[in-house]
């Protein structure tokens, strides 16, 4: 990997604190106590960064979640890590009949209001629930649907900042995805080349800590597709995985994707 590349992140991370920086102090200053609670200042530092980052990143992956989402999302749609509720942008809303944003960091909330409310779901008519859980709270998650499943899960690059992600994609997974019930993702990924893996681990710690926990050494495809049921056999009767076309051969970037639909047994 060329070093060009390799040291292109650092103009990204500098566009993050940069854009960031006065927002984030401004609300010191006016609550001097978020110094006191380090998740907290955090989750409103990416809050921050995301009003720049969120459309331009929504927009560079527009393609791959067309193809995605538009046509196998359908019913009770949970998407993990919700963020500004882009993901309701693909959705077609004829075959939508619940969207549940899973999304822990509450700043983002309100933009996920104005999305809903443009692209027709309202927490008034009850089509519209935010949760403010993790995906790592799957009996509150579970708690909070009545128990009830859902038709479909939507993660668009989410796994990353997942704590414990083997373990909480399994249980998610497990126990609110019905059977029969996609679970879709575009996420980045741990690359399959042993130089950009090697940029991705040494960029991962200040890149985690500026994206509220975002791991770029994370290799998520692998854990969704390793998820068992409790008799130690596969959930999925169905697989689909790919990766973007060029990005392993290029390496021009240290994002590399992959783009999964999987169906539960």
């Amino acid at each position: 990997m060329k070093l060009q590349a390799a040291f292109a992140i650092v103009f990204e991370l500098a566009f993050a604190i940069r854009t960031a920086f006065w927002p984030t102090l401004l609300a010191i200053w006016k609550s001097p106590s978020l110094l006191l609670h380090p998740q907290q200042l955090s989750r409103l530092l990416f809050s921050n960064i995301w009003v720049f980052f969120g459309p331009v990143t929504d927009e560079n992956g527009k393609p791959f979640k067309e193809a995605l989402i538009t046509p196998n999302a359908y019913g009770v749609v949970l998407d993990i890590g919700a963020g500004f509720g882009h993901t309701m942008k693909y959705l077609d809303r004829t075959k939508i009949t619940k969207y549940v944003a899973l999304e822990p960091n509450t700043n983002m909330h309100e933009r996920i209001r104005h999305t809903g409310a443009k692209e027709g779901y309202t927490e008034a008519d009850g089509t519209l629930v935010i949760l403010s859980y993790g995906i790592e709270n799957t009996s509150s998650i579970r708690s909070a649907l009545y128990g009830q499943q859902v038709d479909t899960i939507i993660s668009i690059l989410v796994l990353c900042s997942v704590p414990n992600p083997q373990r909480s994609i399994t249980n998610l997974v497990r126990d609110t995805l019905k059977p029969g019930g996609a679970f879709l993702y575009y996420e980045h990924v741990l690359s399959p080349r042993k130089d950009v893996a090697w940029w991705q681990r040494f960029w991962a710690p200040f890149w985690s800590f500026i994206f509220d926990g975002c791991r770029l050494d994370r290799p998520s495809h692998l854990y969704v597709d390793q998820v068992k049921d409790r008799d130690g056999e596969s959930i999925w009767k169905e697989r689909e995985l790919r990766g973007v076309d060029g990005e392993s051969e290029e390496a021009s970037h240290l994002f590399e994707h992959r783009i999964g639909r999987y169906i539960k047994a």
